[in-house]
């Protein structure tokens, strides 16, 4: 048996009926990277919720995504010095934080269509998990880990520069998150820190929905709704920064 077909029989086993050898090829194309061993991207694809009922963390996804979180950082940091040579650290670190937070990484899972791929248990498949933005951040990272443990570094560097080069040249998002901004905003004021209350928790436990009202001292607060408490806290503190007019001078 030659080794590309033993890689292929290795991803069949491990992905069972949930995902076909030639699907795989589809999301290969979409990423950039044909894999020599494709059990790599099938363990990348693969929730704990898909393991039942011996689930072994090793089987999962997890490992690869912490894998794939430090190699695209590595990645994004070297980027970032070769086109902002001039940048001063806190703007590189700013830069770096935008493009590896996990809403970035998620928006490049949708574009390569992983969603479509996941191996889900059934209850997370019924809440959606294949669009939760969350475990696709986690996806992006994992298959970014998958590539590098595939392909070696320079396999890895260049599926990250596909990926994220144009968010890096145009980002979309300030360079600043909304909570970062207020805190120094409050801060070059000799204002309190801003406080983040739990004002109502509502929704089943998969699908729950936080109100977060964020609090400074001799400032009318603000409330946000969102999908989790920190998103709801960012939202917050959005909202609060629009209110008093305070923009990313980045």
């Amino acid at each position: 048996m030659s080794k590309g077909a033993a890689a292929d029989l290795a991803a069949r086993d491990l992905a069972g009926k949930d995902i076909e050898v030639k699907d795989l090829a589809v999301l290969e194309a979409r990423i950039g990277h044909a894999f020599a061993d494709r059990s790599h991207l099938v363990r990348a694809l693969t929730h704990i919720s898909a393991l039942s009922p011996s689930p072994r963390r090793a089987d999962s996804y997890q490992r690869l995504e912490f894998l794939g979180d430090r190699v695209l950082g590595l990645a994004i940091a070297a980027m970032l010095c070769a086109h902002f040579p001039e940048a001063e650290e806190g703007e590189l670190s700013r830069r770096l934080a935008v493009l590896v937070r996990k809403e970035s990484c998620a928006d490049v899972a949708r574009e390569w269509g992983a969603g479509e791929f996941l191996r889900l248990g059934e209850g997370e498949a019924q809440s959606g998990g294949k669009k939760k933005s969350a475990l696709l951040g986690d996806i992006c990272e994992s298959i970014i880990g998958a590539v590098y443990l595939d392909g070696g570094f320079a396999a890895a560097e260049a599926l990250i520069r596909r990926a994220f080069l144009e968010r890096m040249q145009n980002p979309t998002r300030p360079l600043r998150d909304p909570k970062t901004m207020l805190q120094e905003w409050a801060q070059a004021r000799g204002l309190t820190p801003p406080l983040y209350k739990l004002a109502a928790r509502s929704g089943p436990d998969h699908a729950p929905a936080f109100v977060i009202e964020v609090v400074i001292p001799g400032y009318a607060p603000v409330e946000a709704r969102g999908g989790s408490k920190r998103a709801a806290e960012q939202a917050a503190a959005q909202a609060f920064l629009a209110r008093e007019g305070v923009e990313d001078p980045t």
